[in-house]
């Protein structure tokens, strides 16, 4: 049997289990490879790239001065990856709140956040999102008590993050409380 050993900062790297990071954390054309096989596998923020350099075992400044080189040469766009996240949260029904914390979670500045979110509310993409939620949930519970149903709803609702208003004004168009024949 052929034994797999990870490369340095391979397998796991940043999570204790395996590699023992950069030979020389202070190399900046390994922290460059680093970077851009980071990025190859999937699209960052620069806040997460830079944290996923820390975690490897590069030094902060040299990190910060790799991803801002790829900032410049355009390999690395905060507004595009926050435009792109928003359109991700809203196929997943998240609404503006749900929305923001993925974002910040995923590294982009809170101030991109919030004008990334906003643009996508002025949109209407979080209504289209409640609704579309609310359809789900409505087919889902087809058949239960109409107030089991709207409290599904609301558990989803604000699950997802979505405000008070959208989940009720959904519940009130999708889940009437009572047969209207």
């Amino acid at each position: 049997m052929v034994s797999r050993t990870p490369k340095r900062g391979g397998f796991g790297a940043g999570r204790g289990t395996y590699g023992e990071g950069p030979e020389n954390p202070a190399d900046a054309d390994a922290c460059r490879e680093a970077a851009l096989t980071l990025l190859d596998s999937a699209a960052r923020s620069s806040g997460a790239l830079v944290q996923r350099l820390k975690a490897k075992g590069y030094d902060e400044s040299v990190a910060e001065e790799t991803v801002d080189r790829l900032i410049e040469v355009g390999l690395v766009d905060d507004e595009a990856y926050a435009r792109s996240m928003v359109r991700y949260c809203v196929g997943r029904q998240l609404g503006e709140r749900g929305t923001i914390r993925e974002l910040t979670r995923k590294g982009v500045d809170a101030s991109l956040a919030a004008r990334a979110t906003e643009h996508a509310r002025r949109a209407g993409l979080f209504t289209e999102a409640a609704y579309e939620l609310g359809r789900r949930v409505a087919a889902r519970t087809e058949g239960l008590d109409p107030s089991v149903r709207r409290r599904r709803l609301w558990s989803a609702g604000v699950r997802k993050g979505h405000g008070p208003d959208i989940i009720r004004q959904v519940a009130e168009d999708l889940l009437p409380l009572h047969d209207e024949a």
